[in-house]
């Protein structure tokens, strides 16, 4: 069978010499941000042969990266914005993604577009949809088809009669972004960068007019280091102004938050074999399956709070439910909702008022010698943003910069995966699980599901379900600690599994079980355990009740509240924007 491995474990070993390693190595690139762009940018400059920090000062992920639609698409509604480049760049991203770059993360996936206007309106979509279908060199998704209102119910019984005329399928593709990210910055690893977590740049380091580094502090001890580097990027996203305030140096560009919330509810809530796409009066809405469930969202509302730790209101999620009930037979309710998120777009300040049509292109800039900005852009563009990052820090690199070759590098868990699907039966024969299993596995680690499942070969109890989440196994969990660089309970649960939006107890009935499973690897000893439960379990606490609350200052207040995992973290000082 084939069998792929040697990827880096972002383990606690790891950690430690990664933590050695940034007090001690001049760098030519140091990252700050461990968003998708952070990520990329560090995959990028790694395998263009530069020595490459990344740091992020809570987890992999844990801000925008984590939050999105889970959709790694063109964006359909950019075209009706005449942003032809925007949409042909990420359609080429997610031809890549498809195909090459990270076929066990990113996924086909059906789409109906409701027709709700007779005449007009089926042409003009049409020409739009015909556009999307072959701009980017897509291949890896069937072309549109065009559909009756029978036909269109045929596919969506759970859409209202009189909600449509007739329909068009298309295709569009989902991603699990949080897994994706990580794997981002573990394939980074794997080609020599050194990646750490729970790292917080706290100030620059400079040699006469220039940057020549960062001065970090441990999110979890309070330790601090300096690390050097020829070039510094702020990949930080809505962060990215306060960070921009901590050099000193006069930004090119600004940044604003826009709040996205999302809400899950079970699949049999809603009858449809495809995923569905709305206008609303400001932008759209989609409602994508997600395994058992179907993920719904999204809103666009100016966000001038607390970013690490954005809330969803009862306003959002009324707003959600008052669209999706427009269309559908069987109304949802409070009572239907699983999980709710909320993350903020970093949107480039422009002109407009409202956030909705801020564009998501993205920019770059030089900011100072040894600093470069990049912020912006979607979360498909991230491999072109990356790309567009290092070629202009190159400028302050000494040594001549390789170009970029991202587009033939596959992330971790990509080579041998599509002969690994034609092996489940045997793969799931080998570790005694249903092929089932063996598929959800294979879509969440690629090829590097025998590393996964061969934790468990001297404790097979390990490959046994999580009692209250038994979508995930036991050893998923102690994997995420020792080979995903999981540091924390809410770490496992909120994104190496995404247990918080996917079970209605959002992972406090299963925390208890994920603190004991993941303890020897971390080297927590019975008051930690009860520490990582009790922070976890305040956090979903303030989290439902912010979800209660009527606006945005009083969800905030609530969510703010709640302890930090990392105990050590500073809170940047907020700036006017």
């Amino acid at each position: 069978m084939t069998k792929q491995s040697g990827a880096q474990f972002l383990g606690p070993q790891q950690r430690k010499d990664a933590w050695d390693q940034l007090g001690s190595e001049q760098f030519d690139v140091v990252v700050i941000g461990g968003g998708v762009v952070g990520a990329g940018i560090a995959l990028d400059a790694a395998t263009r042969g530069l020595s490459v920090a990344l740091v992020e000062a809570r987890d992999y992920a844990s801000g925008t990266s984590s939050r999105s639609s889970k959709m790694f698409h063109g964006g359909l509604r950019y075209l009706e914005q005449l942003e032809f480049g925007l949409v042909r760049e990420a359609l080429r991203e997610r031809e890549l993604s498809l195909s090459t770059l990270a076929p066990h993360l990113v996924k086909p996936l059906k789409f109906l577009f409701p027709i709700t206007h007779r005449v007009w309106e089926r042409p003009y979509m049409a020409a739009g949809i015909f556009l999307y279908d072959t701009m980017g060199g897509a291949k890896s998704v069937p072309a549109q088809k065009h559909l009756t209102r029978s036909g269109a119910l045929r596919l969506a019984p759970g859409l209202k009669r009189n909600s449509l005329v007739g329909g068009i399928r298309y295709y569009d593709t989902v991603v699990d972004d949080a897994r994706h990210t990580m794997t981002v910055a573990r394939t980074a690893a794997h080609y020599g960068a050194v990646v750490r977590t729970s790292t917080q740049v706290v100030g620059f380091l400079r040699e006469a007019d220039r940057v020549s580094g960062v001065r970090v502090r441990d999110s979890e001890d309070g330790s601090t280091a300096e690390v050097r580097g020829h070039v510094v990027i702020n990949a930080t996203g809505v962060w990215t102004d306060e960070i921009q305030a901590l050099s000193n140096q006069r930004g090119r560009f600004r940044v604003r938050a826009s709040k996205g919330v999302h809400i899950v509810v079970p699949r049999d809530r809603i009858v449809s074999e495809a995923a569905i796409i709305l206008r609303t009066e400001k932008s759209v809405l989609f409602v994508i399956p997600w395994g058992n469930h179907w993920i719904i969202g999204t809103t666009d509302t100016d966000w001038n709070l607390d970013l690490a730790h954005p809330a969803a209101t009862k306003a959002d999620i009324d707003y959600i439910l008052g669209h999706v009930n427009k269309v559908l037979v069987t109304p949802l309710t409070h009572d239907d909702i699983d999980g709710v998120y909320a993350g903020l777009r970093p949107l480039l300040a422009g002109e407009s008022d409202e956030t909705s049509k801020l564009s998501r292109e993205h920019a770059v800039a030089r900011v100072a010698p040894g600093l470069v900005a990049i912020a912006g852009g979607k979360y498909t563009t991230y491999r072109v943003m990356a790309e567009d990052a290092v070629d202009l820090a190159s400028e302050d690199i000494p040594a001549r910069v390789a170009p970029s070759i991202t587009e033939k590098v596959p992330l971790v868990g990509a080579d041998g995966y599509f002969a690994l699907v034609n092996q489940t039966t045997a793969v799931g024969h080998q570790y005694g699980l249903h092929p089932y299993r063996v598929k959800h596995l294979l879509d969440r680690y690629g090829s590097l599901i025998h590393e996964v499942l061969d934790l468990a070969t001297s404790t097979p109890e390990l490959l046994q379900p999580l009692t209250d989440a038994p979508d995930y196994l036991q050893v998923e969990a102690v994997y995420a600690a020792a080979a995903e660089g999981a540091l924390h309970l809410e770490d496992i649960l909120a994104r190496r599994t995404r247990i918080s939006i996917e079970y209605a107890h959002r992972g406090v009935n299963c925390a208890e079980q994920v603190a004991q499973l993941v303890a020897p690897v971390l080297g927590w000893d019975a008051a930690t355990v009860d520490r990582e439960v009790e922070t976890y379990r305040a956090r979903v606490e303030a989290e439902v009740r912010s979800q209660a609350q009527p606006d945005d200052s009083a969800a905030d207040a609530l969510r703010a509240a709640a302890p930090e995992a990392r105990a050590e973290i500073l809170e940047p000082v907020p700036i006017s924007r």
